[in-house]
């Protein structure tokens, strides 16, 4: 793999830097600590561009964005939904099918999963649930998004969704819904993750951080993959992880993400991006 030679060598060519927010810049307080701010300022010193990708609504990644000062546009969503917020130009917006996300609901919704999940609909930057849950209010509470509820999400679909979410405190639901949705629909028909523990998410199947990241790199600033450093924390960074000439994991990482990184940084709460910008590219 190419990142196996990957060194502090490989740092000088860097000209990209990639973050996702939650578990990786952001821990339980939500916030960015001061150490986090500084390593970026100080990277963007050194003329390094900077960039955001979240499983998160544009929206609610947006006071992040703007908290870095970064210039360049958010990729949230998976990166579904690519938007610059100096110009307003959404640059990429993939959605799923409302045949998908209808067939999708139908499986949520049967008798032995309906009372476990609380399941999300984006649709043109959004929230739309069927009812107010507990994870739901915990969920919009963190993201400072006020859902609107519609009781049947097949009414919201005169649009169709940039992401379904199924959330539940159960991890080993969200695993078998992840294996046996993964079982019944190919990566050409859906991209299937889970960005936490207890989040299932489903997005077109051209989406994900890394396509998302190569697009921003490649087609946007002309850069190449030797050029970009990112640093993620779950399974939905794994492909922005691999792309990256530079890929690094959290400490809180799961094992099999950290497995494909260049290098592992501390946790979240103890500033491993920090900590890994510095090492990299300062």
């Amino acid at each position: 793999m190419h990142k196996a030679s990957a060194t502090n060598s490989a740092a000088t060519d860097i000209k990209l830097l990639v973050v996702d927010i939650d578990g990786t810049i952001a821990g339980e307080s939500n916030n960015l600590t001061s150490k986090v701010l500084q390593a970026i300022a100080a990277v963007k010193a050194k003329k390094i561009k900077v960039a955001i990708a979240t499983g998160r609504m544009y929206r609610s990644a947006l006071r992040f964005h703007q908290q870095l000062n970064s210039t360049l546009p958010l990729l949230a969503y998976q990166g579904a939904w690519i938007q610059d917020p100096i110009t307003q130009k959404i640059h990429r917006h993939l959605t799923v099918s409302r045949e998908m996300a209808e067939k999708l609901l139908d499986y949520f919704e049967q008798p032995e999963l309906r009372s476990l999940l609380s399941v999300h609909f984006y649709i043109n930057d959004e929230l739309y649930v069927r009812e107010l849950t507990r994870e739901t209010e915990i969920y919009a509470e963190r993201s400072g998004i006020v859902p609107i509820v519609v009781g049947d999400l097949r009414s919201s679909l005169s649009n169709e969704p940039t992401k379904i979410l199924a959330l539940c405190d159960d991890i080993d639901i969200i695993k078998d819904l992840l294996g046996n949705l993964r079982s019944l629909y190919t990566p050409a028909e859906l991209y299937l993750t889970t960005s936490v523990a207890t989040f299932f998410e489903a997005t077109n199947p051209l989406v994900n951080k890394g396509t998302a990241v190569r697009y921003l790199a490649e087609e946007m600033l002309g850069l190449q993959r030797t050029n970009v450093m990112t640093i993620g924390d779950n399974f939905n960074d794994l492909e922005m992880l691999e792309y990256a000439g530079i890929g690094v994991a959290m400490g809180n990482a799961p094992a099999e993400v950290q497995a494909i990184a260049t290098w592992v940084a501390p946790s979240v709460e103890q500033d491993g991006a920090a900590t890994a910008i510095e090492k990299f590219l300062l």
